[in-house]
């Protein structure tokens, strides 16, 4: 249940959202421009056979990059004025809004503090440009289609899983394989004792189980398919989880910066 400081926080956050400002439209321009940058790679793919399994290295490397920029940059401030803003909107906002107590929104407007704004699209796009215009020289124009096709397509899929983890629950993100998982996995990361240490990744917790930053003690199989099941949490951890769902504590101990640890509860975070 949230308590007095998170609902003040939305109040505060809400009341700065532009009255320009439409979530419908954030989000249909942003799916729109992505779908049709993947649909036009598509259409210039001739004949790809061995180009396809570029998908997969792609995938994974997508995959620890997003956990390094959730690790090192979204809860990491770095004195760098687009680096530094990425952390303020993340860890001093996103965080705010969300605990493990109340991770879901009830109005479109709200998509403001679940979505990406457009520039991050814009960033992507260039980086995609550049780093398919490479495969394309390395091997052939197939593959630099598919590689910049995987890195969109990565990126809307973060987007989807994200807004999954801050809807209210339903059917669909309580039975889908993949999302239940996800869905648990962001829910324990927005606990505050937690979250500048543990489940970083926002699609499938590949890399935050090679890197032993995930809150499960399972196998990679287990982290997929664990969907709501918490029997798996680490012995160590729950005591801190527990622990910052007390409002009282969130008060004297949760900073817009994270929050204040123990060296015991650091040790154990460790």
């Amino acid at each position: 249940m949230m308590n007095e400081r998170q609902r003040r926080f939305r109040e505060q956050y809400k009341n700065r959202i532009s009255p320009f400002y439409n979530g419908i439209v954030h989000v249909a321009v942003m799916f729109a421009v992505g779908i049709t940058a993947i649909w036009y790679c598509l259409s210039h793919i001739q004949n790809a056979t061995w180009e396809w399994l570029i998908m997969i290295p792609v995938f994974l490397a997508g995959n620890f990059i997003e956990w390094a920029m959730h690790t090192y940059v979204m809860h990491r401030r770095i004195d760098v004025f687009a680096l530094r803003a990425i952390y303020e909107r993340h860890t001093r906002e996103h965080h705010q809004y969300f605990t493990d107590n109340d991770v879901t929104i009830d109005t479109v407007r709200e998509f403001r503090i679940v979505f990406f704004p457009w520039r991050v699209l814009i960033v992507l796009g260039v980086f995609g440009t550049i780093l398919g215009f490479i495969a394309s020289k390395v091997f052939n124009p197939n593959a630099g289609y598919i590689l910049y096709i995987t890195m969109v397509g990565h990126y809307l899929l973060y987007e989807t899983f994200h807004l999954c983890c801050h809807v209210h629950e339903n059917w669909f993100v309580r039975n889908m394989p993949f999302v239940n998982t996800i869905r648990r996995h962001h829910t324990a990361h927005h606990n505050q004792g937690i979250m500048m240490h543990k489940n970083m990744n926002l699609t499938f917790p590949i890399a935050d189980w090679f890197m032993k930053t995930s809150d499960l003690n399972r196998g990679l199989l287990g982290h997929l398919f664990n969907g709501y099941d918490e029997t798996h949490i680490k012995p160590e951890l729950k005591p801190i989880i527990a622990r910052f769902r007390v409002s009282e504590i969130q008060d004297q101990r949760v900073t817009l910066d994270g929050p204040q640890l123990s060296p015991e509860e650091q040790k154990a975070l460790a």
